[in-house]
């Protein structure tokens, strides 16, 4: 979709179709609604009335022009909710539901107002660039017949010349934000025969020469010498080599070293401790986080933070076979660390463990965070829609929830409770890598919490919102990039707020 920002009144931009915003106390209109309800001889506010139009946040309704003096051939109205309640997230999603109609409707070019009035233009454009592309996202690239219908180009209509380059630098940012999440979907949502650890790697190298970051791909072997027993002992009953990669972004000037780590298990049956044929049908999204550090690496050198940001995906699938590691099993971790195997299907933990054990000793970043689809126990607790959040740090917990709320994406933090290490024991080596059933996934973050060591760590458990079985406001159904946007809005210091 390509975007651009004009000056100019609604009325006179050339489009498919116009967006304009109505708040719900007392249909209070936007700057842009009473000039082009003028242009249409009082129709539009008419038929606003006749329908009972309330302007409540998410509804949606059009207009046809019927050839009055504007330059499209409908108009959709959003609505925005009570004035004094407008945020960031309800003009996001007013602007999904908004271009979600226009392209239904065959709209090609869509022109939208700059939806509110009570946040910066910066914020604002931020917000209607980004949902307008992530409410717009479809996945059809298998399909022989493919839907004809989608907006190609979006203008972002500001009334007053002081918005303009405030909106200007937030429809940009917008754009990468949502493009970066698109990114990550699409490797969510491909299948796993296609989407394996060397075509991660393979996306990686690609990633890399656009952006001009720096790469390193390690083999089986280099993962070997370097020690790590537990991704390796994942990896073992695949007949897809393993992959650990660790993409770099380096800017002049860093003030601060961030590692970036994804759970990457391309395809997860379970192991030897086999999931049921329903549990392991939607594996394929088990590398979300893997989806989401090669979306943020590539967006990186667009919004050239001054971060230095280190991307680390230990990439594999578990699988069953006869060479696969069993319950009873032990393995070494990078870090010393002996972990028996509890059970193989907790494996997102063993991958993580190294790839947490090599940040420390070869990245030594000032923060590490871990974006992973680790736990059923996390979705229990937090349902589908929140991911939960744990730290060693509360500084650090309390930037990335100020980052999740401006990206208007949930996160939840959720208690380290050092007792519950004791479920952890085992009587054959250091830690097993399963614990009781209650508080699973307190005791999953505790376990990697023995591999960050002296770092300042953060856990992201996205097992719940990293791929969804109905359409949101801002994702249809399938992969939602999620983490994307919060992660983003970290590495920026908050760039959409």
């Amino acid at each position: 979709m390509k975007v651009d920002v004009a000056t100019k009144p609604l009325a006179d931009v050339a489009a498919d179709a116009l967006v304009v915003g109505v708040y719900a106390d007392g249909v209070r209109p936007g700057r842009a609604l009473v000039p082009l309800d003028d242009a249409m001889g009082g129709t539009l506010r008419a038929v606003l009335d006749a329908e009972k139009f309330q302007g409540k946040s998410g509804q949606v309704t059009h207009i046809h022009t019927n050839g009055h003096r504007v330059n499209a051939s409908r108009v959709i109205v959003a609505g925005l909710g009570p004035r004094a309640q407008v945020t960031t997230e309800i003009i996001r999603r007013a602007a999904s539901a908004a271009l979600r109609r226009a392209r239904d409707l065959g709209a090609r070019t869509v022109a939208i107002e700059l939806l509110g009035d009570r946040q910066p233009a910066r914020q604002r454009a931020h917000a209607v660039v980004e949902g307008a592309i992530l409410g717009t996202y479809t996945f059809e690239r298998y399909k022989k017949e493919k839907s004809d219908k989608a907006v190609e180009a979006l203008t972002v209509v500001v009334t007053q010349a002081s918005d303009r380059r405030g909106a200007t630098d937030g429809a940009k940012t917008g754009e990468i934000f949502a493009a970066a999440t698109w990114f990550a979907r699409d490797l969510v949502n491909g299948p796993a025969n296609e989407v394996h650890p060397t075509h991660l790697a393979e996306v990686a190298t690609q990633v890399a020469r656009d952006g001009r970051l720096t790469l390193k791909i390690l083999g089986r072997n280099e993962c070997e010498k370097l020690g790590m027993g537990a991704f390796l002992g994942v990896a073992a009953g695949s007949e897809q080599p393993p992959k650990f990669i660790h993409l770099t972004y380096k800017p002049a000037g860093a003030r601060r070293r961030v590692a970036v780590i994804g759970k990457g298990i391309t395809f997860d049956a379970g192991g030897l401790d086999l999931k049921t044929a329903e549990g392991m049908l939607r594996m394929k999204d088990d590398m979300s986080g893997a989806a989401a550090v090669l979306g943020i690496m590539r967006a990186l050198p667009k919004l050239k933070p001054r971060v230095e940001v280190h991307g680390l995906i230990a990439a594999t699938e578990n699988m069953p076979s006869g060479t696969a590691f069993r319950p009873g099993d032990v393995l070494r971790a990078m870090n010393g660390t002996t972990i028996e195997i509890g059970n193989t299907d907790a494996e997102g933990r063993l991958t993580l463990a190294d790839a947490l054990a090599y940040a420390a000793k070869h990245v030594e970043p000032d923060e590490a965070i871990d974006l992973a689809t680790l736990t059923g126990a996390c979705v229990v607790a937090l349902g589908p829609l929140c991911s939960g959040l744990f730290s060693n740090d509360q500084r650090l917990a309390d930037r990335l929830l100020a980052a999740a709320d401006a990206a208007g994406e949930r996160m939840w933090q959720l208690p380290l409770i050092d007792d519950y290490k004791d479920h952890l024991r085992s009587t054959v080596a250091d830690l097993n890598n399963v614990g009781q059933r209650g508080g699973g996934a307190i005791t999953a973050a505790l376990f990697l919490r023995e591999f960050a060591g002296d770092m300042k760590w953060a856990h992201l458990d996205i097992a719940g919102v990293a791929f969804t079985e109905n359409d949101l406001p801002l994702s249809p159904k399938g992969g939602t990039g999620v983490a994307v946007r919060t992660l983003l809005a970290y590495l920026t210091d908050g760039t959409p707020r």
